[in-house]
């Protein structure tokens, strides 16, 4: 009896016709997906749906833990952050847009954070100003640091308040750095998230992150 025997590498017409149905079923796999991506981006964009991306970033900061000096921050409230900053809105702003910038490290004075940490955290101001300077169609920014208690710090958290500001808003320009003078002790006052706030609810603090965060995406 004769054995015909296969030669190597040779397929049959029944393995020939089952590779190029599971090819045909990879190729609309890939075109489907494609397909739903695009959607999914479009319809971002058309019915005002966050892009995926945004969920990421927002579930990302959820899970994270942030603190400012002895204070626990709630991550609602934190609209943009680097692995050695973050930017919150704030309990009680001068003016609208007025948010702060930190080191995630608690640094009590300036002159003791990392040289990467100030690039970062100056990096990040630049960037945050810059889009709070457009979204709140202001015209100039006020990037200032209360460096130390006779400076007027009273967290002892390194931190930059940048300020949007308007033709107008204060009567006098230097009267805004009296207003964070007073703003800078009401908020010792109020940021533990033990006690019940009396100003500004978290909802409302973190429905201001939630606009911000989109300005980042």
């Amino acid at each position: 009896m004769k054995i015909k025997h296969r030669a190597q590498g040779s397929k049959t017409q029944e393995e020939e016709s089952v590779s190029a149905q599971l090819q045909e079923q990879m190729l609309l796999s890939t075109v489907a997906s494609s397909v739903v991506g695009r959607f999914i981006t479009r319809s971002s964009r058309v019915s005002g749906i966050p892009d995926p991306s945004f969920f990421t970033t927002s579930t990302k900061m959820a899970l994270e833990q942030f603190t400012f000096g002895p204070y626990k921050i709630d991550s609602r409230e934190v609209f943009y952050s680097t692995h050695l900053s973050y930017a919150l809105v704030n309990l009680r702003p001068v003016v609208p847009g007025h948010v702060l910038v930190c080191p995630r490290r608690e640094v009590k004075r300036f002159v003791d954070l990392t040289t990467d940490e100030t690039s970062d955290l100056w990096i990040a101001a630049q960037k945050v100003g810059s889009q709070l300077e457009t979204y709140h169609k202001a015209s100039s920014l006020t990037l200032t640091i209360q460096d130390g208690p006779q400076a007027g710090q009273t967290v002892p958290h390194v931190h930059i308040h940048i300020i949007p500001r308007k033709g107008g808003d204060f009567k006098e320009n230097d009267e805004i750095y009296d207003a964070l003078d007073e703003k800078e002790k009401e908020l010792k006052q109020k940021l533990d998230l033990d006690k019940d706030r009396k100003d500004r609810s978290l909802d409302e603090m973190a429905q201001e992150a939630e606009e911000y965060r989109k300005l980042f995406l």
